[in-house]
């Protein structure tokens, strides 16, 4: 009994601390247990909600995307439309374009201009913006009425308190907008990018009362100055003149033949239309892209405020107007100083946006022979080497030297690398019918005009390539060329 007092509890003491321990280890495994299994109901938690949260993510960029684009369509539609980049210190402050808009009447000089005069020099008005306007087409109060409604497509006025114009401005789309005539010719509605082949620019600006800063610039007289701008025409514009100082080309030459003598070095007002995808957006090349035309543009011929860089210009031999005036670069001003660099990303996000009008078969180009004349397009005429579906141009460098394409180098020469662009060709329907535009100035493509119809266009190439066409397949390449842009 002894043996079993002395040992009896040591058994017993041993196993209640087997049972602490394991309790312990229960515990601390249990803990343990729940831990990982925390974290695994963490993790699962975790992978359940990364796709949600980086979908969320992808969304809300996706959402900053659609914001974006949303806010630079419509700030670039009000910047083409309305900006004036501060160009009314140009052509109001120094041209004083403004007092012979008005006339001696109204505080101007000479007659003013009324509307029917404006509609005839090529200015458009918005019908949308004249409605409860009273005009009368033969008085200058009412053109005052028409630009203070902001009813001239490109033109703003600036008002003194008392009702009197101080100033006028111009807007990219003085140029590149024309109205579709559903009121009266010249009066109907907005079309932004269509170039306004009607706009007598030189004669507009040859009105101003004070042309001698103009004057100064070439080192002529101011008569000269309006001789040189008069011999625009319409729908033409010397970008640069202001350069270059070059207002004629000496000898016009096509096909090795002297076609003109003297002619204006003038060009035709290009499209803002079907601009995205391809390079070169003017006539010469390598001016550049719309972004670099735009801020050249609102700067050197608008006579904007703002910053501009390009060293090309400092080249006396090629741009003497240019270099002798460091047109090359701009005064350094105060980015809060400059109207133009700022807006320029929406003004060339809203140009790129304006769709290529796309003809109509039956109504602007007979289907049967533009399906024939496909197959010549890219087969015996081999017109698509240069201009490549679905760009009408060359995707990459799209330039030409004046040889390739068989006519004087003039043109070419002025621009900085002595070359041609090969021009995209959508809607060539508008030029070739004159649609909404005066009969007189229809059809006219080349750079300069040169050629009056899509045939001799056609001739022109199939004389300086040789391409062997006859008198049906030139006719059926014609109507292929009018029924661009395709809409299959």
């Amino acid at each position: 009994m002894s043996g079993i007092n002395d040992q009896g509890p040591y058994p017993i003491a041993k196993t209640r601390k087997e049972i602490v321990e394991r309790t312990q280890t229960t515990r601390r495994l249990g803990s343990t247990q729940r831990v990982l299994c925390l974290l695994i109901a963490l993790l699962s938690i975790v992978a359940l909600a990364l796709p949600i949260i980086y979908q969320a993510r992808a969304q809300s960029f996706d959402d900053q995307i659609t914001t974006n684009s949303s806010k630079l369509l419509k700030e670039g539609k009000q910047i083409f439309r309305f900006d004036t980049f501060g160009d009314e210190a140009f052509w109001g402050g120094a041209l004083k374009l403004h007092q012979a808009i008005e006339g001696s009447k109204f505080g101007g000089v000479g007659p003013g201009v009324s509307p029917r005069t404006a509609l005839s020099l090529g200015l458009k008005v918005d019908a949308d913006a004249i409605k409860g306007l009273n005009i009368n087409l033969d008085d200058p109060a009412s053109t005052l009425a028409l630009i203070k409604a902001n009813a001239v497509l490109g033109v703003t006025g600036f008002f003194n308190p008392d009702g009197s114009l101080s100033s006028v401005g111009l807007q990219c789309s003085v140029c590149h907008s024309t109205a579709d005539n559903s009121q009266a010719f010249g009066i109907g509605h907005r079309l932004d990018g269509w170039a306004n082949r009607d706009l007598n620019a030189g004669k507009i600006i040859a009105a101003a009362p004070d042309l001698s800063s103009v004057a100064t610039l070439f080192g002529i007289t101011q008569d000269q100055v309006r001789a040189i701008l008069n011999s625009w025409g319409p729908g033409k514009f010397d970008a640069e003149l202001f350069l270059d100082g070059k207002a004629f080309n000496p000898q016009q030459v096509t096909d090795g033949v002297i076609t003109g003598t003297n002619v204006s070095g003038a060009t035709l007002i290009p499209n803002a239309f079907g601009l995205a995808g391809f390079n070169q957006h003017t006539w010469t090349g390598a001016w550049g892209t719309v972004t670099y035309w735009n801020a050249f543009v609102a700067n050197l011929e608008l006579h904007g405020v703002g910053r501009f860089f390009d060293p090309r210009l400092n080249n006396g031999s090629k741009f003497p107007v240019a270099a002798s005036h460091g047109f090359a670069d701009l005064p350094h001003i105060d980015p809060d100083s400059d109207p133009i660099t700022k807006k320029l990303p929406a003004l060339q996000f809203y140009q790129l946006a304006i769709p290529a009008p796309s003809p109509k078969a039956k109504m602007d180009f007979d289907s049967a022979a533009a399906k024939r004349g496909d197959k010549l397009f890219s087969g015996k005429a081999g017109c698509n080497n240069c201009h490549v579906e679905p760009l009408w141009t060359e995707p990459g460098w799209n330039l030409h030297k004046p040889e390739e394409i068989g006519i004087d180098s003039f043109q070419a020469d002025r621009g900085p690398d002595n070359v041609y662009k090969t021009m995209n060709l959508n809607s060539l329907f508008i030029r070739e019918e004159g649609l909404f535009m005066n009969p007189s100035n229809k059809g006219r493509f080349y750079h300069d005009g040169r050629f009056a119809t899509l045939l001799d266009v056609v001739n022109h190439y199939n004389v300086h390539f040789n391409l062997g066409l006859t008198n049906r397949e030139k006719f059926d390449l014609v109507e292929y060329l009018k029924s661009l842009p395709s809409t299959e």
